[in-house]
């Protein structure tokens, strides 16, 4: 019987194909790209509480955060009220909207009509309605009334106009020129309009002048500064104490109620803390960032952005969609038109862009639509989600060379090279969104659920979560619970709990970014001396890796 040796043929063919086999089988498996973050951290989110009370859920925290971890309630030792994000001493300057200033220039600006305000009359227990739109004069408003000790009132929406002149009467309306005749018949109809200051930004027309004079007083906003500047004040009053409250921000509930959100100082602070915990750590925000977002100063969570921005010397800008107050209060631009709207700014090009779903869906369809005229783009599809099954995503590939990064500069323009993450909240993300979105962008992509009586997000997804799941929800999951807020859920299945199944029941939330609520009976306390649970109204589901989904909203 021959040996197996003689029975094994072999020729210099047959040897350089194995060779050839062995190595590429090498090189695939040496060079696959690795996860962007390892799975096992992806597998435990939150930290969650060893014992809950019937018909509620454990408590939910930050996995990086744990159970005997202090929540951040500032972004750095020395800011501890909103005047502190402006350090002093940092000459490099900025762009704000299409103004170029430095940290020196708005500090004196901000001392000047501040001293202004209080020349006008306006004192600690004045309070003052902000009918502003984002700008530059916004935020030196905001940071002159809270150095003051003077509060303020901001609307989410013009339709809440009304009410709050009803209920809450301010002493001043500071608002611009172009919503005045609209809003004027409302101050005027109101039951302390003979006691109104009317603070003017802008040049209303001589009709709308006239009308006003017969019933408020009315000044020009430039007036304002210009006799904080002539008074000769050059220093900023004694700081106010972090737990005063600085604003009350009024918005509409679920149900169509109006409700006010009272923040603090320190609610300020704690957001921007969980706002840059956002930014991959590996790659912070810094004075070379700019940053754009799409939410409105006038709510919680986009005052908070743009105080990021000011702590880190980043420039920033606001969507043309964030204007509350304008003449036609019912237009508003296109999603894709709205990310452009920039270009009437003098910002450099954006690095960071915090933007609603709306946006996202126009940006990924406009850039797939401009790849798919390429011939490989069935090919660079197959390869980049290949990359996103395997946990890694890239804009450096050869799929991107070849296909997306010409896309991305059709539709980006510039923003295409700079653009380096997004921040996506404002409403439900759907599920099948996330993976188009991954390839067409190929950067960081952050899903977060907000709230108004929030500064900060309440939940935020890794920047590098990649995970795609077979029987996913239809809604993307909005990932764990930011750093320095704890949830949890009310009115769940016990049964369903003790069987394994996922809580889902009515979200409550505690944590230093979240404001206290005028009369909010939902606001419930365990302990004596802990904060408070604040009802947010959603239903929210807690699943097994310590992710949620927001499954409906308005119950």
């Amino acid at each position: 019987m021959p040996a197996f040796a003689d029975a094994l043929v072999t020729d210099d063919l047959t040897i350089l194909l194995g060779l050839v086999t062995a190595s590429i089988f090498l090189l695939s498996n040496l060079y696959k790209p690795q996860p962007l973050v390892h799975p096992i951290l992806l597998g435990r989110q939150s930290d969650v509480s060893r014992v809950r009370n019937p018909g509620e859920s454990a408590v939910y925290r930050y996995y990086g955060t744990g159970i005997m971890g202090r929540f951040p309630v500032r972004p750095q030792r020395d800011v501890h009220t909103l005047i502190d994000h402006i350090k002093p001493g940092v000459d490099a300057p900025r762009t704000l909207w299409s103004t170029k200033i430095t940290n020196n220039q708005i500090r004196e600006r901000v001392i000047h009509f501040g001293a202004g305000l209080r020349r006008a009359g306006l004192k600690s227990s004045s309070n003052v309605l902000l009918l502003l739109n984002d700008s530059l004069e916004f935020l030196i408003t905001d940071l002159a009334l809270a150095s003051q000790g003077i509060p303020s009132f901001t609307l989410s929406s013009p339709a809440l106009l009304a009410p709050v002149l009803d209920v809450h009467p301010p002493t001043a309306v500071i608002i611009d020129a172009s919503f005045l005749p609209h809003a004027l018949e409302h101050v005027l109809d109101s039951a302390e309009a003979a006691h109104h200051v009317l603070i003017v930004l802008g040049e209303p027309d001589a009709q709308t002048t006239a009308r006003a004079a017969r019933g408020v007083r009315l000044v020009r906003w430039p007036d304002i500064e210009e006799e904080g500047r002539q008074s000769g004040v050059t220093e900023l009053p004694a700081p106010p104490g972090s737990e005063s409250v600085f604003t009350v921000s009024f918005y509409r509930d679920e149900e169509g109620n109006m409700q006010a959100a009272k923040l603090t100082h320190e609610n300020l602070t704690a957001g921007v803390a969980a706002i840059r915990a956002l930014v991959p750590p590996q790659n912070p925000l810094t004075a070379l960032d700019t940053v754009v977002s799409a939410h409105s100063l006038s709510t919680a969570y986009g005052r908070a952005i743009a105080y990021t921005a000011l702590l880190e010397g980043a420039s920033f800008g606001t969507l043309e969609g964030t204007k509350l107050y304008k003449s036609d209060i019912n237009s508003s631009p296109r999603p894709l038109d709205d990310l452009f709207t920039t270009k009437n700014l003098s910002l450099p090009s954006a690095t960071m862009l915090f933007i609603m779903p709306s946006h996202l869906n126009a940006l990924v369809n406009a850039v797939l639509e401009r790849a798919k005229k390429s011939f490989i783009f069935p090919v660079a599809w197959r390869h980049k989600l290949s990359g996103i099954l395997d946990g890694h995503v890239t804009r450096e590939s050869l799929w991107d060379r070849l296909v997306l990064n010409d896309a991305r500069v059709a539709i980006l323009g510039a923003v295409a090279a700079t653009l380096r993450g997004v921040v996506v909240s404002g409403g439900p993300l759907p599920a099948d969104l996330l993976t188009p979105a991954r390839i067409a962008l190929s950067i960081p992509l952050v899903h977060a659920f907000t709230h108004p009586i929030s500064t900060a997000p309440i939940f935020a997804s890794h920047p590098h979560d990649l995970q795609t799941f077979a029987h996913a929800l239809p809604v993307a999951h909005v990932g764990p619970p930011v750093v320095n807020i704890e949830v949890k859920m009310k009115g769940v299945d016990d049964a369903a709990i003790e069987r394994g199944e996922d809580p889902v029941g009515k979200l409550f939330v505690r944590g230093p970014p979240i404001g206290r609520l005028m009369d909010d009976e939902d606001s419930t306390t365990e302990n004596e001396g802990q904060e408070p649970w604040v009802a947010t109204g959603v239903v929210a589901r807690a699943q097994t890796n310590g992710s949620f989904a927001i499954l409906e909203e308005g119950s």
